[in-house]
């Protein structure tokens, strides 16, 4: 099933505010998994810009990414020439396409999609047996919650106005749930941007069995 998905006009190619504190946790899963490794591969799901890959890339991975959003990739492919960067989303057959990689990452992006259950199917498709995906998300937690809406910042959070907002709004249990679901095991979690009870996102971290 392919959908056309054009969701997303970019201001730049550089990293978004958020890859401030993710990435840095990110790149501690992918090291620590791969310790030893002499290279390994990586699909960004979801790869917006670019600004992420990039820095993948510069740390060795051999990075391959796909966004629905034209202008994104665009954007992409004039500030990382070098990067295979191209229009794509988890409604396509990415792995035909491309193949398996030993991670998948996705950072940001899960709760803007509208079928995630066809989203962790195509990143599970994507995944080399003892791989890993890793998905990063807005964390919600019960105490976060309670502190948002005491300070009046629900509307904020949620972001209803925007288009392709964020429309799917995922918790430990659930996101675990979503993962597992298809196939994935050993899950765990990393929690960024705060203290872990107020944090702005988890990581979820999830294994392919071999």
């Amino acid at each position: 099933m392919s959908v056309k998905l054009d969701a997303t006009t970019y201001i730049h190619a550089k990293p978004t505010t958020a890859h401030s504190y993710i990435l840095p946790a990110v790149l501690g899963v992918l090291e620590g998994h791969f310790a030893g490794w002499a290279k390994a591969d990586v699909f960004d799901l979801g790869c917006g810009t670019g600004g992420a890959a990039a820095v993948l890339a510069k740390e060795g991975y051999c990075v391959v990414g796909v966004d629905p959003s034209s202008d994104g990739i665009a954007k992409a492919n004039v500030k990382y020439p070098g990067l295979p960067l191209n229009v794509g989303s988890a409604y396509d057959e990415l792995s035909g396409e491309y193949g398996t990689f030993d991670a998948v990452i996705s950072l940001e992006v899960v709760e803007h999609v509208y079928d995630p259950k066809a989203f962790t199917s195509t990143m599970y498709d994507l995944v080399k047996p003892g791989g890993i995906a890793v998905v990063s998300t807005p964390y919600h937690g019960y105490l976060k919650n309670v502190a948002l809406a005491a300070l009046g910042k629900m509307d904020d959070h949620f972001m209803p106005l925007k288009d392709h907002g964020h429309i799917k709004f995922w918790s430990r249990n659930t996101l675990s749930t979503l993962l597992h679901d298809v196939g994935f095991r050993s899950i765990r979690f990393e929690y960024v941007g705060r203290i872990p009870a107020f944090a702005k996102s988890m990581i979820a971290v999830a294994e392919k069995p071999l």
